[in-house]
């Protein structure tokens, strides 16, 4: 895949930190508003997407490198896990978190909820561990795919 033009280039580094922000936004808020780690990591994975196809595979490639896309997508699947486990006291994925102050544990307010952050427990940091899973997931889908077309394209050029 190679790069676009100037235009697009421009358009996408320009849209690229808009796109991050409101992804991140739908994860940590997803337990208050639609959406969550599935729906926000597709988002920022999206604008992660958006660079790769304006800039092409290769490029993209060297800056984003397939390992780290794994690092990142091991630590969201073993902080959903440990989270998981963290709450076997009483049951498997127990919101341990609810109601105990700190953090992630306020009890929410009584009457209407402007949505404080910190009302849901666990669910934020789960919410946070998917949308890490969902970003690496699919940025290094779609990278493999840009760079396989890379490739094949560069051995039909070379087989003629």
């Amino acid at each position: 895949m190679s790069e676009m033009s100037k235009i697009v280039r421009s358009i996408s580094n320009l849209l690229l930190p808009f796109i991050l922000i409101y992804g991140f936004y739908i994860i940590l808020h997803g337990h208050l508003t639609p959406g969550g780690g599935f729906q926000g990591g597709a988002v920022v994975a999206s604008g992660l997407i958006m660079v790769l196809v304006a800039y092409g595979s290769e490029r993209f490639a060297s800056w984003v490198k397939e390992k780290h896309l794994s690092i990142l997508e091991s630590v969201g699947a073993l902080g959903f896990i440990s989270l998981a486990f963290l709450g076997l006291s009483t049951a498997f994925f127990y919101n341990f978190l609810a109601g105990k102050g700190g953090l992630f544990g306020d009890i929410p307010p009584e009457g209407s909820n402007p949505g404080a952050l910190n009302t849901a427990g666990t669910l934020p940091l789960m919410n946070l561990a998917v949308g890490l899973k969902v970003i690496a997931g699919l940025a290094s889908i779609v990278l493999v795919m840009g760079l396989a077309s890379h490739y094949f394209r560069q051995e039909e050029k070379n087989d003629t």
